[in-house]
């Protein structure tokens, strides 16, 4: 199981995802690492990061979809009780829109157990509810019916495609306002060292162009520009 420092968690807060996507196409050649349908459902929220805890839905059967799923030992319920504090829980919906993967009591569980925020291709529920619990939600929106009407819930922790992305329990994810993006476990070191260099390289090309430089040769940087850079990181 991968495990991450409060510091690299921290790190990786003030790295965008847009910067991850170019990190991990350019070093590593992973071009499918934006996950599909995965908006902030409110304007502003903050930038998180943590690793996976993922939920995996299937289409709804009707021998599987009742009212007594919810109080199943396979379910959304019990899956919240294993939630490690911090953790992004990732539900895999298969993009489904047709009914909300979960609402505000249980989103008021995740969030009293620490749970850094909710990561879905599908949607939710209760939206106004959810909201004042302050749990922080990545989603394709919301919806009235539960998730009993349209999928049915067989697991945790377990690899899922989510939003068309390959997910694995324990690989970082970085949310913002761009998305959500996931990190391989193996590549979090390689990705942080490169994408920390990358936002201060482009800080600083963003202070040259602010001060009338013109973007060829700057950006991307040729071999005199990255002189002056470098002599702006030694002054």
């Amino acid at each position: 199981m991968a495990t991450y420092t409060q510091q690299t968690i921290e790190q990786f807060e003030a790295i965008t995802t847009a910067t991850i996507t170019t990190v991990l196409f350019k070093h590593h050649g992973l071009k499918n690492v934006w996950i599909r349908g995965a908006q902030p459902l409110q304007p502003g929220q903050k930038r998180v990061a943590g690793p996976a805890f993922t939920l995996r839905f299937v289409p709804a059967r009707e021998d599987l979809c009742t009212a007594a799923a919810w109080s199943a030992p396979i379910s959304t319920r019990s899956a919240i009780e294993e939630m490690p504090a911090s953790s992004i829980a990732v539900m895999a919906a298969g993009q489904n829109t047709e009914a909300g993967v979960l609402g505000d009591i249980l989103c008021q569980r995740m969030k009293q157990r620490g749970v850094a925020a909710l990561l879905t291709d599908g949607v939710v529920r209760d939206f106004d509810s959810v909201r004042e619990t302050g749990l922080s939600v990545w989603a394709q929106g919301v919806a009235a019916p539960p998730a009993i009407a349209a999928l049915a819930f067989i697991g945790w922790q377990q690899p899922v495609g989510c939003g068309g992305v390959a997910i694995f329990p324990d690989d970082l994810i970085v949310a913002d306002g761009d998305g959500a993006v996931v990190i391989p476990a193996a590549l979090v070191g390689a990705v942080l060292e490169a994408a920390t260099a990358q936002e201060a390289l482009e800080d600083w090309i963003m202070s040259e162009v602010k001060n009338g430089v013109e973007l060829p040769g700057l950006y991307p940087p040729n071999e005199d520009s990255m002189k002056r850079y470098r002599l702006y990181q030694n002054r």
